[in-house]
């Protein structure tokens, strides 16, 4: 059996279970954590822009098409994936924790929506 994996959303210090397969997209939606993400999810556009801060080994590696999306996105950044695009492809030894950053402008963009 595997072990359970946690993926922390430090933005809003809440830690979830997810499984291998899910995007962080799916695991903010399915946990009530905004997020936003105007195409739908299938990325066309880079609203559901994350920083990975901590355990990208653990998800899969970003598409061509991912990486021409994030070109628009605001505040690019070495870490930078789109939820809806980084899906968990392993699970991390032990107790590590997978931490999401959102960014601030993404969190304000989707509390005055």
């Amino acid at each position: 059996m595997n072990p359970p994996i946690h993926v922390h959303f430090v933005d809003h210090d809440r830690t979830v279970e997810a499984k291998i397969g899910d995007s962080i997209l799916e695991l903010a939606e399915r946990n009530g954590i905004d997020l936003d993400h105007a195409c739908g999810g299938v990325c066309a556009c880079s609203t559901c822009h994350i920083k990975v801060n901590v355990g990208a080994e653990h998800l899969n590696e970003a598409s061509e098409d991912e990486e021409d999306q994030l070109d628009s996105a605001r505040d690019l950044g070495l870490t930078s994936r789109l939820g809806c695009q980084a899906r968990i492809q392993s699970a991390p030894d032990g107790d590590a924790t997978i931490d999401i950053g959102i960014p601030i402008w993404n969190i304000n963009l989707v509390q005055e929506a």
